[in-house]
């Protein structure tokens, strides 16, 4: 071992065996083009409940939000108070295409 070389803490955790899979059940998708954006709204199922999985594709890269069904009426407005402000409130500056 070179003198700056340490043991690595992280060795251990390599070794973890990754988690099982769990089984989802797709219960309603739908997706909607923004500019160039694609975003996916999926319900779907599993044995712990309920959820909104929303997926962003955007030039190749993928990023996801996951909403437990609980929590989507609050989701809900919130969502509505961010598109009642954005219709109210004037732009700082026109948008650039």
């Amino acid at each position: 071992m070179i003198s700056n070389e340490r043991p690595s803490s992280f060795r251990s955790w390599v070794q973890m065996q990754p988690r099982p899979a769990v089984q989802e059940d797709t219960l309603k998708s739908g997706q909607v083009q923004i500019e160039r954006k694609t975003i996916a709204f999926i319900l779907k199922e599993n044995p712990r409940g309920r959820f909104l999985r929303i997926s962003e594709d955007s030039g190749g890269r993928r990023n996801a939000i996951i909403i437990p069904s609980t929590g989507l009426a609050e989701f809900q407005k919130l969502l509505d108070e961010m598109i009642k402000a954005s219709n109210e409130l004037p732009l700082a500056s026109p948008p650039q295409m």
